[in-house]
């Protein structure tokens, strides 16, 4: 089935992936405030490690299928790394090194979730840098090897104050360490349509790389990928947003038990907030307008309604049609949306421009938007200011070498 990125140039999906990436990444600052409003420090940690460790390892997993770079030593955990929405690039710096294939190193020279988190105090650097980051690498490690022990050299909270790089990190492969064992969330997770998704696999013809089979490198240049390997890199990562938003509303729904107005308040807000801040990202980098239709066009890419054969949507001039899909049956974004729903809809075309509004018409899961010009401009909606408190939501990527890291 094909990809709604398709139509874009390869110049064009260059640009968008990392956008995507740290799209991703910004779902758990759309959604952390609401859990620590609700309960308190200590359950907004677990939230969090929940989200991740029941995410990170299947579509980690799906991306080494995708890429052809399957295997069980460290620089295959890198390149899983380098394309997770854990760890988008530039904004999370990481700087790899590989002694052996079974131990390696890497430190972040710029991480933008501990400037995010700083402000807060070291209560709040020391939940995030040593309670959630603990579970969560080696989650992520052991979708490549259950034997991999992913270990701090040092980390924040920072003495001195301004210390760099901001943390260093020792991976270590053995045959004597234990067994990594998943959380239960993993196996929720792994049930869900979005887990099991099937792409379109990537054309091995046409210019560039269609794989990541060749060395590790130190920043992975997508402009080296070809077309059809940017868009099934495009469409894993909008995957990517969906299992992590799947694996929150998981651990929220837990803790929320019977009280389905507190969830359903904490998931839309994570969206609204969420789908606002990535739309005026993807906005700029795709270079749209402030027409209908440009909104239109930004609905149509973003992550709320992709990939394709996950989110079954069809867009016609300045309005969008959503059938049942998938991502309905998961109970996932596509089901905060519609009649009653508009609000992430309304965040996503005001960031083509806030005199723009939608129209939504039809059933909980078939429902047609119409995007229509109004006389006020909207002020902007709170989930989205709270999730602009992170810097991620400004963050400007800049033009690297990609070099290779060779394995001793």
């Amino acid at each position: 089935m094909p990809s709604r990125y398709a139509p874009l140039s390869r110049a064009e999906l260059a640009v968008l992936v990392p956008e995507l990436l740290l799209i991703g990444h910004l779902i758990d600052r759309a959604g952390m405030p609401y859990c620590l409003e609700a309960w308190g420090e200590e359950q907004m940690t677990q939230v969090a490690i929940e989200e991740w460790a029941g995410a990170s390892p299947i579509y980690t997993r799906r991306m080494q299928r995708a890429l052809r770079f399957e295997g069980d030593d460290v620089p295959t955990i890198f390149k899983g790394m380098q394309l997770d929405i854990g760890a988008p690039p530039q904004f999370m710096d990481f700087r790899y090194s590989v002694a052996d294939p079974w131990h390696g190193a890497f430190h972040l020279d710029h991480c933008g979730a501990l400037l995010d988190v700083e402000p807060m105090g070291p209560a709040m650097v020391k939940n995030m840098c040593h309670d959630i980051e603990d579970p969560t690498f080696d989650a992520t490690a052991v979708a490549t090897n259950p034997r991999a022990q992913v270990r701090p050299v040092h980390r924040p909270p920072r003495t001195p104050a301004d210390r760099t790089p901001h943390c260093a990190w020792t991976v270590e492969i053995d045959p004597s360490f234990p067994v990594v064992e998943a959380l239960p969330a993993l196996a929720d997770i792994e049930r869900t349509r979005a887990a099991t998704l099937d792409l379109d696999p990537i054309d091995p013809a046409g210019d560039g790389l269609a794989d990541y089979s060749g060395a590790l490198v130190d920043d992975l240049d997508f402009a080296a990928f070809s077309h059809s390997a940017l868009v099934r890199i495009a469409d894993e990562v909008v995957l990517q947003n969906h299992l992590l938003n799947l694996s929150f509303q998981r651990a929220v729904r837990a803790r929320a038990g019977d009280d389905e107005g507190l969830f359903r308040r904490i998931a839309l807000s994570q969206l609204v907030g969420h789908a606002g801040v990535a739309a005026e990202r993807l906005h700029r980098a795709l270079g749209l307008g402030s027409s209908p239709e440009d909104a239109a066009t930004l609905l149509e890419l973003h992550p709320l309604m992709n990939p394709l054969p996950y989110v079954d949507l069809v867009r016609d001039g300045a309005a969008v049609t959503v059938a049942p899909s998938p991502a309905h049956e998961d109970g996932g974004w596509p089901a905060l949306c519609g009649p009653d729903a508009p609000d992430a809809l309304r965040a996503i075309v005001r960031a083509a421009d806030p005199h723009l509004d939608v129209e939504v018409t039809g059933t909980p899961t078939a429902w047609t938007a119409r995007v229509v010009v109004t006389g006020t401009a909207a002020p902007e909606p709170g989930p989205v200011a709270v999730t602009k408190i992170s810097k991620g939501a400004a963050f400007a990527f800049e033009p690297r070498r990609s070099l290779p890291l060779y394995v001793r």
